[in-house]
Formats: structure tokens, sequence, C-alpha cells
């Protein structure tokens, strides 16, 4: 028995995956990671969830629900920057865990991350169809149902632009990242534009009794979810969670980063806080402009808030952009997402030639998750499965948060001192974990049945594949 646990606890050398991931090029600066983090994690949410969870859960006391959430991940952040600061290899999370704690609970972080990006990706892809076509069809541009749809969903067969929009953005991406870089900022800068023009035009028509009582009484919904009280507000923190795990898109990238002591901290930080802003700054102005319940069942409340308000051109504006800017979320989880599977070839976990580079550039894995989040997109009626992405992702944010404690004891020695540390330290990763469990707890039940069964098939391919053909194995032989 121990030296099965041994084998487990085998921890990868930093070196090794210093010189592994070498021949990627090292082109992103901090406006690029900036551009990155805020174009993934201000995505296609803030034109949505503020309205949806005011209505469902919080009252205006949805902008409790942001900030609480925010400070969650701005804790897990310090804990990111750090690691890769000192760590700057692709994958993020896989890659540290593997060094901290060894390669099973490696690979347990990195599954957990797999199952956020093939499925937001795919989600990401979807809404970005259907806003297009909502858009279109005043203009007398419609699709059938069969390819508007996925399969088996109001007679849908394939949604055919969710198929396009995937594709082309990973036809971008296996270009290099520069190309995608430039594309990436400029689509950003258009979708913060629309966003603050959002916020200058809805304030001008907020009714401050909108805000009363600010708090509303605590009670059960129908489906027995919370509304009102803390009750709702921490609802509202599980469901608003999912806007705020972008930055792990940022740490995946650190293999490509120029500088990456200083680029890191300052690209996941800065692109955080200024999502945390826009999200607070939205949600005011939106429950502000109309009554919180209003905004039940509302698949575009920013929109219907501004057509309401005496503005439709603005609103239809705005909603052109927000297309165009979902395109900054494909791009950033793609790059992320794509790096995370190359690294799981880089290292034997998967079939190494997910590892192989075309180019400088991992293609063959960008393929491959290109690939599934295509299925799930285009073919699969998966609205389920969003619960999937915060449990995941939150269980890697814990390993992230407990790896502090072993880096420290690391650094200048095999690790290389950082120049960003976690501020407050011994106390502040332990705090870290525990605000990312107390959000996994408020997750619904589902979401953990579901995270549950992905982990079930992570760990049969582990043993079955993983185990037996890491690069680490072989080492050990």
């Amino acid at each position: 028995m121990s030296s099965f646990w041994k084998r487990l606890t085998l921890k990868e050398d930093p070196s090794i995956y210093e010189d592994k991931d070498s021949h990627l090029a090292r082109v992103l600066t901090v406006k690029d990671f900036l551009a990155l983090g805020v174009g993934t994690i201000v995505s296609t949410s803030i034109f949505t969830l503020p309205g949806v969870v005011a209505a469902e859960h919080a009252g205006p006391a949805v902008v409790f629900s942001f900030i609480v959430a925010a400070i969650v991940a701005g804790l897990v952040a310090f804990a990111y920057a750090e690691m890769a600061a000192s760590m700057p290899f692709a994958g993020s999370a896989y890659s540290w865990i593997n060094v901290m704690f060894g390669e099973f609970f490696g690979w347990i972080a990195g599954w957990a991350l797999l199952a956020e990006y093939f499925i937001a990706l795919a989600f990401v892809g979807s809404g970005l169809s259907a806003n297009l076509r909502g858009l279109l069809s005043p203009l007398g541009f419609t699709l059938p149902k069969a390819l508007s749809n996925t399969f088996g969903t109001n007679g849908g067969i394939v949604d055919i632009v969710a198929v396009v929009v995937i594709a082309l953005v990973s036809l971008l991406l296996s270009r290099g990242v520069t190309k995608a870089s430039r594309v990436e900022n400029i689509l950003v800068v258009l979708k913060v534009l629309a966003v603050l023009t959002f916020i200058v035009v809805g304030a001008t028509a907020i009714h401050l009794k909108n805000y009363v009582p600010f708090v509303p009484k605590y009670h059960l919904n129908a489906d027995g979810s919370a509304f009102g009280g803390w009750q709702g507000i921490y609802a509202g923190v599980s469901m608003i969670f999912l806007s705020y795990i972008g930055f792990d898109s940022i740490a995946a990238n650190s293999a490509e980063a120029k500088n990456p002591g200083k680029t890191m901290p300052r690209g996941i930080l800065g692109s955080l806080v200024i999502a945390v802003v826009l999200f607070v700054a939205v949600a005011l102005v939106l429950v502000g402009m109309f009554k919180y319940n209003v905004y039940a069942n509302n698949a575009e409340p920013v929109g219907w808030a501004l057509r309401h308000a005496g503005h439709p051109i603005v609103a239809s504006v705005i909603q052109a952009i927000a297309v165009i800017g979902m395109f900054t979320a494909l791009i950033g989880m793609t790059l992320a997402g794509s790096r995370l599977i190359y690294s799981f070839g880089r290292d034997g976990m998967l079939p190494k030639w997910l590892g192989k580079l075309k180019h400088n550039q991992p293609n063959n894995a960008l393929l491959v998750l290109t690939i599934v989040a295509i299925i799930i997109g285009a073919f699969c009626p998966f609205a389920f499965l969003a619960q999937l992405i915060s449990a995941g992702t939150l269980i890697a944010f814990m390993f992230v948060s407990l790896g502090i404690y072993a880096l420290r004891r690391r650094e200048g020695k095999d690790i290389p001192e950082p120049s960003f540390k976690m501020p407050f330290y011994p106390i502040l990763p332990t705090v870290a974990f525990i605000g990312a469990l107390f959000v996994f707890m408020g997750l619904d039940i589902q979401a953990k049945i579901y995270a549950g069964g992905w982990f079930v098939i992570g760990l049969v391919i582990y043993f079955a594949y993983g185990i037996h053909h890491s690069y680490l194995a072989k080492k050990q032989k």
C-alpha cells in the first residue's frame, strides 16, 4: 500500500516542465493577458446573470452576490498569481499540483478544469449562435429549426452556427497566438465600450424606488431554492461564481508569457478587478431601471431594459457588439483548453501525440478540443451539464489554494523565488480554500452528482491508461 501511495504522489521536477514548454513562443504581454482575462470573464453572463439572479434569488442585493463571489475569486486569484509567477507552465493547476502534490492529484485538478473548457466552450458557441440568429431574424434571415437547435431539441439536428464559430476560432488560433491576441484585444475594447454605454445610458433611467427593499425578505421559491435574505444572496453567489473563473484561462497560457514573473500577476489580478467593477455597475443599473421581478425568465435583460426605457437603437447596437464580443470568450477558453490537453499529452497522461507541437503551436490538442466542443455544442442537449463547470473549477481552486503551502517550502530551492507572493501568508491560502469550499457547498445537489460522475470517468482513464503511460511512470522503471 505504501508503494502504491508513493506512486500516486510521485512529483514532477519543475525543470522538466520548463524544458518541455520551452518551445512555446513567449510573446504575450500584460496587455494581451488583460484582454484575455477580461474577454473570458466578461462574456455573455454580464448581459444576462445580473437580471436572472436578481429575479430568482437576491433582488437588488444581487450586487452583494457579485461582491461576495468576487472576494472568493480574488482570494483564489492571489494563489493563482503566485503559482503562475513561480511556475509559468502550460496547463495551470494541472501542472502546478503535479509538482506540488504529485501526479494523481495533478490529474484530478486538471480533469476538473477540462470539464470547464469542454462545456463552457460549447455553451458560448451555442449562446453566440442564439444571439446572432436573434439579431438577424428581424431582417428576414432565419435558419430552419433543423440547423438552429441541438439534436432532439425543438426539431433540431445540428446548431450549424455554433459549429462554424467554434471552428473559425480554432482556425485562427492554429495560426499562432500573436494574431489571435490582436483580434482579442480589439474585440475586448469593443465589448467593454458596449458595457460602459449601457451603464451610462441606463443610469439616466434609474428609479430609486426600485432599490427598496434592497435585501428582500427571505422565502422559498416554488422549486425550493432561496429568495431574499442572506440565503438568497448565497444562492446568487453560487450562480454568479461561474462568471469569475475566467482567470484560469490566463494562467493556462503562462508558458507563452513575456517576463511571466510580472506579467502573470498583473494579468490575473488586473483582469479580475476590471471585471468586478463592470459586473457590479451593470447589476446596480439594471435593478435600478426596473423592478427586479420583471427580469424573471428573461434571456436578454440588458437589451429588454434599454428598449423599455426608450433606447431601442442603443439596445440593438449593444446586442450586436455583445455577439461579436462573445468571440473573446471563445478565444480565451479555446487557448486555455488546448494548452491543458497539450499538457496531458506532454506528460503521457493521454496519448503523447496530443503533446506534440506544430509550428510551435499545440494544434493536435486544439483539434481534439474543437471536435469535442462542437459535438457537445452542436449536437447534444446539454443544459444540465452547465453545473459541471463551476463544480469542477472550484475543486481545482481548492487544490491551488492549499498548494501555496507546499510551494513556499520549495521557493528559492528547486523553484525560483517569484516576484509576486500571496499576501498575509499563512492565513490567506486557508481563507481562499474555505471560500471556494463555501461556494461549492452552495451548488445544486445535481452539480455535485454530475461532478462525481465526471471524476469517476477521470479515475477510470487515469488507472487504465495514465498511470501506466505517464513519463513519471517510465522514469520510475
